[in-house]
């Protein structure tokens, strides 16, 4: 469909392995209950994370961090999301030492970006992984104030806001500090349309026909 990215949700299982899934519990996309932290590789691995969506989908497995970077690293950008972090402590050296055994930590690949609604996770990331672009996401308009943009451009790169909250103001401030401006999740083709006019730089959308300024 034309993406540049795809998005992924890192969590981590009982036992240490990097996986993607977006809640931090099993139950709603997954046959299975429990937290995902809570459960071993092998326990997340057996459940069917396919079969809610259709019949076509029984049996899908919950993916690892490693399967997800060597299918798609070269052939798409790839927007890592560290879902809550603070559950998971070290995860950023954990995914840190993932990009880097791939090279992916390099400022050639810039299709790698690491984001997280937990912020001083990403100041970590940045430290550990300073040429990679780092995005802090929130859907607080209290991190949309002067100063705390300003503290955000330290070390963030893009600064990615639910759409309900920006303005065309904000984006301007935004890329005034030198950060680009990514919005999510759009849902329908009038907030795609509001935000290509205010002239956001990325916009995270589980319609990527929406935004396709090629149609």
């Amino acid at each position: 469909m034309k993406s540049d990215y795809i998005e992924i949700d890192v969590q981590r299982s009982k036992d240490g392995k990097l996986v993607v899934i977006h809640d931090t519990t099993v139950d709603r996309t997954t046959d299975g209950s429990g937290k995902v932290g809570n459960l071993t590789f092998d326990e997340l691995r057996n459940l069917d994370a396919g079969g809610w969506k259709g019949g076509q989908f029984a049996g899908a497995q919950i993916p690892t961090f490693d399967e997800i970077l060597d299918r798609y690293h070269g052939k798409i950008g790839i927007l890592i999301e560290l879902k809550a972090p603070e559950l998971y402590p070290r995860i950023e050296e954990n995914v840190a030492k993932k990009l880097k055994e791939r090279n992916l930590d390099k400022p050639q690949n810039e299709k790698i970006i690491v984001q997280s609604f937990n912020h001083n996770s990403m100041k970590k990331m940045n430290k550990l992984l300073p040429k990679v672009p780092i995005g802090v996401l929130t859907s607080s308009s209290a991190d949309t104030t002067k100063q705390a943009l300003e503290e955000f451009s330290t070390y963030a790169d893009y600064f990615n806001p639910s759409y309900g909250i920006v303005t065309p103001d904000l984006v301007n401030q935004v890329h005034s500090l030198g950060m680009q401006i990514g919005s999510w999740t759009v849902r329908s083709q009038e907030a795609a349309n509001f935000l290509l006019d205010v002239g956001v730089d990325a916009i995270i959308t589980d319609y990527p026909d929406y935004v396709d300024l090629r149609n």
